[in-house]
């Protein structure tokens, strides 16, 4: 069976002037719109789809890639409204409805608002929410100490920024672990620091340990390369210009340069660091 809402392996059953058909079980065909058929695809290859209806209520494929699937949270842009609700801004060629009853306040045009997509069980279609308290719980976790995490910027706190986890949780990021003022709805990747008795999450940002190191050496390799080998950043530097210019803290900076250093693929100098030939 087909997956709507989702990205779907599927087989090329023929070629038609107008696209592929795709074989989406049961006896049912898929169409593959032709400016989305890559070059070289052939009947009984296999390739990656997202499928959804059109509005005729068929089912259509895509190489395109929205901004979310179904049971993922994303901030999205209202394109239009109606009597019966709005639409957002998908990624695809189609917009996705948020019905009046799933909207916290009326939406207008031009809004940014955070849902989470689901799959109406009246219409079988995708259909997105404001009210998505009532999909996040902590009561039985997912991830355990130390996993990495995708994330979504909920809401600014007094003590730092709720996120959400994995579409499925709520977790914290305290302020000293943020160099920089997220945006409400951002998508961040993180780790989980600490799982506390009650079940609630401490997140970081980044990725953890040696391979958050690893990630970073890269970034600041290009950075070198880019600016004919030299930086005007070394440990001296203030947190604030670290973070402005390579997104990242003094404490990982720092981490990531020592590494680096060992591998004697950079020297410092008074002023800097330098690519080694």
């Amino acid at each position: 069976m087909v997956n709507v809402g989702q990205y779907n392996t599927l087989r090329v059953v023929k070629a038609v002037d107008f696209g592929m058909y795709l074989d989406g079980g049961v006896g049912e065909e898929i169409l593959l719109p032709k400016r989305f058929v890559p070059e070289g695809l052939n009947p009984d290859d296999e390739i990656t789809v997202f499928v959804y209806h059109d509005n005729d209520g068929r089912l259509i494929a895509t190489t395109q890639q929205p901004f979310a699937v179904v049971g993922e949270i994303a901030m999205m842009e209202v394109t239009d409204v109606n009597a019966s609700g709005a639409f957002l801004k998908w990624g695809i060629m189609k917009d996705v409805f948020v019905p009046i009853a799933l909207q916290e306040k009326r939406m207008r045009p031009g809004d940014r608002r955070l849902v989470r997509l689901f799959i109406d069980e009246r219409t079988g279609r995708v259909t997105a929410t404001e009210k998505i308290d009532k999909y996040l719980s902590n009561y039985e976790l997912t991830v355990k100490e130390h996993d990495p995490v995708d994330l979504v910027v909920y809401q600014k706190t007094d003590i730092g920024y709720k996120v959400i986890v994995n579409s499925r949780h709520m977790g914290v990021i305290h302020t000293n672990e943020m160099f920089r003022e997220p945006e409400i709805g951002e998508k961040l990747k993180g780790f989980v620091k600490h799982v506390r008795p009650d079940h609630k999450l401490d997140i970081s940002p980044g990725s953890k340990g040696y391979a958050k190191v690893q990630d970073e050496e890269g970034k600041i390799m290009k950075l070198l390369k880019d600016n004919n080998g030299y930086l005007p950043y070394n440990d001296k530097s203030s947190p604030e210009d670290i973070y402005s210019f390579f997104g990242m803290s003094k404490k990982t900076f720092k981490m990531t340069m020592g590494a680096m250093f060992k591998k004697k693929l950079i020297t410092f100098t008074q002023t800097g660091t330098k690519l080694e030939e």
